[in-house]
């Protein structure tokens, strides 16, 4: 068709195939979803992320492995897929986060950060010689309106959610959540069902080695990072 082989659709990000897809769009989202699960969850209490590492050799140093990812004090990012894709997202909202606290003298809202960055995951999908990002994020953070939680993905498509999940078992991550989970819940119950969902569909064994969770309460509006020791104590009464 007008001297396009076949092969160009799955080649070319710029060219649309005859049934309106972006091929190199979607392989991107199947690069997600080989990534290792992350989760978030929103409640009116507050909101949290929680992160599975795959530590595939005893020779790998866990703390290397970061997945979740401080954009402000109220703001933090999780990622599945690339990781190098997700640093290089991570780098640009933290920028916006900083130009946005240096001119208004406030901390950006979750949702003008996570728009941000689909903006430029959207930009990545239009010209020649560049590709998709081959991640999709989790951006959570205390707003105007309370604990906020989107999820970005490689076509730059922004949703906002109260539970979700990234990764690799998304579907049955996400059909869990939807069984168990509620925005009503308190944050540390809502923590529980996501690490019961993790211990489910999971490959490996969930312990501190290989969990990172990170949390921020309403009234604080900071998120913080568990401790080893309070990962292990959250995994063993869950």
């Amino acid at each position: 068709m007008y001297g396009v082989t076949p092969q160009a659709y799955d080649r070319a990000i710029t060219v649309f195939s005859p049934d309106g897809r972006l091929f190199q769009v979607e392989y991107a989202k199947e690069a997600v979803k080989r990534g290792a699960t992350a989760m978030g969850v929103a409640t009116r209490e507050g909101v949290a992320l929680i992160a599975y590492r795959s530590t595939h050799s005893k020779l790998i140093v866990p703390d290397s492995l970061k997945k979740v990812f401080e954009i402000d004090d109220n703001i933090c990012i999780t990622a599945s897929g690339l990781i190098a894709d997700a640093r290089k997202l991570v780098e640009v909202a933290r920028g916006n986060a900083q130009r946005h606290r240096l001119t208004y003298n406030e901390p950006a809202s979750p949702e003008s950060i996570a728009r941000g960055v689909c903006d430029i995951m959207q930009l990545y999908t239009q010209y020649g010689g560049i590709r998709p990002f081959g991640v999709s994020l989790l951006i959570a953070g205390i707003g105007p309106n309370g604990p906020e939680l989107f999820e970005a993905e490689p076509s730059g498509a922004m949703t906002g959610y109260f539970g979700d999940s990234i990764g690799n078992s998304k579907k049955e991550v996400d059909e869990y959540l939807e069984a168990n989970y509620t925005p009503e819940m308190k944050l540390d119950s809502a923590i529980g069902v996501a690490i019961e969902a993790l211990k489910k569909y999971s490959e490996g064994k969930i312990g501190p080695e290989n969990l990172e969770i990170a949390y921020a309460y309403k009234g604080d509006a900071k998120f913080t990072t568990m401790t080893d020791k309070e990962v292990l104590k959250f995994v063993k009464t869950k």
